[in-house]
């Protein structure tokens, strides 16, 4: 089975839409409470679990256009993702240990997309 480009796009938005609601969620924990009506007011979480949704649906159509193989590495950018959006969005810090990962997590993905082409695995257009 060949994987299609547009697969290879939704894994991508898949990463960045789950990531984005990791940061929804963190906002959504600084005034969290187990009263289940707090619960359903807190739209912060709200529309991180919606973004969740969206995104499991976006991985279930990627998975049909291409191999898992090729495909289900790419997410683990959403670990470059998050870091980047807990930089810009929450404040937080990265030291030079969290960039070495997020440049071993890049190296990672580039060398498992690399081996995935040396089986005979093919990126389709279309």
């Amino acid at each position: 089975m060949t994987t299609k480009l547009w697969a290879i796009g939704l894994i991508i938005l898949t990463t960045f839409l789950t990531s984005t609601a990791q940061v929804f969620y963190k906002l959504g924990s600084e005034n969290l409470s187990f009263n289940i009506i707090e619960l359903l007011t807190n739209y912060n979480i709200l529309f991180g679990l919606f973004l969740y949704g969206v995104g499991a649906i976006l991985l279930i159509l990627s998975l049909k256009g291409g191999e898992v193989t090729v495909l289900y590495p790419i997410i683990a950018t959403s670990y470059i993702w998050v870091s980047l959006f807990s930089v810009w969005f929450l404040g937080e810090g990265m030291n030079l240990m969290r960039w070495l990962g997020v440049i071993t997590i890049i190296i990672g993905i580039s060398i498992v997309g690399y081996g995935s082409k040396k089986v005979n695995t093919q990126v389709e257009m279309v």
